[in-house]
């Protein structure tokens, strides 16, 4: 396993995401995960499927101090005293005295942003997590945020994949030490059927998915695929014993298009 390390956190590069996962199925693919070799699990409030995931964990078998465990707080959560209740209710969910990585899900404009970094920041203090962090931020919140924020964040999680240029996004993740993590990171399923994807696994006898998680990781990117199926996992974390050239980076960072967001954005409350 490869890891992206920023701010003291080290990100393991494939982890499991478990948005749409829930029940006893969503337990079974984390627990079955983890015993593949994942490290990094991600879930969240809205997916409503922390404690699955908790008992996914810990039916794995896997010591707690080995896995990057991430969970995000939702937007109608943001006001101090609402984030960390709802933080420790997660945790209660879980059964579990922390987590490693804290996110706040979305931006949200009816909570000053200075309010909840800093009740993200006290979470920190308070030890209901080792880290923290935003998603879905643009480049404009992402210069707020850690402006903002008492304590260093770690990453900005985001929609990433080859028909999404994120250039903007990295950049100015880069140039303030935050990780970035893509989710939605093989397009929903959209690359099985691409065809120059195909081709240059077929040159490293992989397949498509495979190409696209390692053009991730190659770019010190941590991703994190979903499925529901066993057989994917396995699939997913084969990526370590191959590299891609430098031309074939170039070829399909080439696939991104103005439309090639998959998210609506319409899904959660935006800052003006």
């Amino acid at each position: 396993m490869l890891f992206v390390e920023t701010n003291g956190a080290r990100i393991p590069a494939i982890g499991l995401g478990t948005w749409e996962l829930s029940g006893r199925p969503a337990a079974r693919v984390v627990e079955q995960a983890l015993r593949f070799g994942y490290r990094h699990i991600d879930t969240a409030q809205v997916y409503e499927n922390e404690r699955e995931v908790g008992d996914g964990l810990r039916a794995s078998g896997v010591r707690r101090d080995e896995i990057f465990l991430t969970t995000k707080v939702w937007t109608n959560h943001f006001a101090p005293h609402d984030l960390e209740r709802s933080v420790k209710e997660s945790l209660v969910r879980m059964r579990l005295p922390s987590v490693d990585l804290l996110l706040l899900h979305w931006p949200n404009s009816h909570v000053p942003l200075a309010e909840t970094l800093g009740a993200l920041s006290h979470a920190k203090a308070m030890g209901l997590t080792r880290h923290i962090g935003v998603s879905n931020f643009t480049v404009a919140l992402i210069e707020q945020a850690v402006a903002l924020s008492p304590e260093p964040l770690v990453c900005n999680q985001v929609e990433y994949h080859p028909y999404l240029d994120q250039a903007k996004v990295r950049a100015a993740c880069d140039q303030h030490g935050l990780a970035l993590v893509a989710y939605s990171p093989i397009a929903k399923g959209r690359i099985k059927s691409d065809q120059r994807l195909a081709e240059i696994g077929r040159a490293h006898r992989k397949t498509p998915a495979q190409v696209c998680l390692r053009w991730l990781v190659q770019q010190n990117v941590a991703a994190i695929p979903r499925t529901s199926r066993i057989e994917r996992l396995s699939e997913n974390i084969e990526i370590f014993d191959f590299e891609l050239s430098e031309d074939e980076m170039s070829r399909i960072a080439a696939l991104a298009s103005p439309k090639g967001r998959l998210t609506d954005f319409g899904f959660a409350p935006k800052w003006d």
